[in-house]
């Protein structure tokens, strides 16, 4: 049976400090960044919906309290929103963990995205992955002419994630930080926290011989962790409305 989207919990990671564009938003975690009329974040939870998504987890940290009061006076419809705040910082994997914990869900699987980044990757797609049932989890990747500001995947020969490689520059396929992964997948990861998905828990899941799909998208992308791509992300926005719920 194949795996709707309305069957997978959203976590969205929104806890980071955003060190290189924090002097451009005194008081604003760097998700809230006003966009084309809306916080940056709330354009990634936009999306989601636009793509069937019905919950959706924020995993917050620094400034959690501003995003939480933006979401309760100015929800999304047709998305149940839920905040979860950590208390100290605990790694891409670790505070998505803690999110998981604390939301009491059991979806057939879950998407984790980041809060600072936009990838109109067609997510249905990425769930048919999953269909296999010897596929644990999926991967999603962006070819880019220009790979020298991310890390890139190492993809063997029948589509599987064989690693994470350091940046580098020329053609390639960047991590998106778009994972989605079965239930019973998660229910098995831990850790102590720090507790990073690329550097912990990926390459220990691949060693072990868990099955990753890396699902490899051509795709707009933008990520707002630059003074440079932050001014970008106004045009961005603006010339994807199509991609978002109204």
């Amino acid at each position: 049976m194949s795996l709707e989207l309305g069957q997978v919990v959203a976590v969205v990671l929104a806890g980071g400090f955003g060190t290189r564009v924090a002097h451009l938003l005194p008081g604003v975690p760097k998700p809230m960044v006003p966009v084309a009329g809306r916080p940056f974040l709330e354009w990634v939870v936009r999306f989601l919906a636009r793509q069937g998504i019905r919950k959706a987890v924020l995993s917050t940290g620094h400034l959690a309290n501003v995003v939480e009061a933006h979401f309760r006076s100015q929800p999304v419809p047709g998305v149940c929103i839920e905040c979860v705040a950590e208390t100290q910082p605990l790694g891409t994997a670790g505070g998505f963990l803690y999110a998981v914990s604390r939301s009491h869900e059991s979806p057939a699987a879950w998407l984790v995205l980041n809060g600072d980044s936009l990838v109109f990757a067609a997510l249905g797609k990425v769930a048919a992955a999953l269909d296999d049932p010897r596929v644990a989890g999926a991967v999603v990747g962006c070819e880019v002419p220009d790979a020298s500001r991310y890390g890139t995947l190492a993809i063997g020969h029948g589509g599987e994630l064989q690693g994470f490689s350091e940046k580098r520059p020329g053609k390639g396929v960047i991590n998106a930080g778009i994972y989605l992964l079965r239930d019973s997948l998660v229910r098995e990861l831990n850790g102590a926290p720090p507790l990073s998905f690329e550097k912990d828990v990926f390459p220990q899941l691949i060693e072990r011989g868990v099955v990753l799909k890396a699902c490899a998208v051509q795709a707009p992308f933008l990520d707002i962790g630059t003074p440079d791509s932050l001014r970008q992300a106004e045009a961005f926005v603006s010339q994807h409305r199509s991609e978002f719920s109204e």
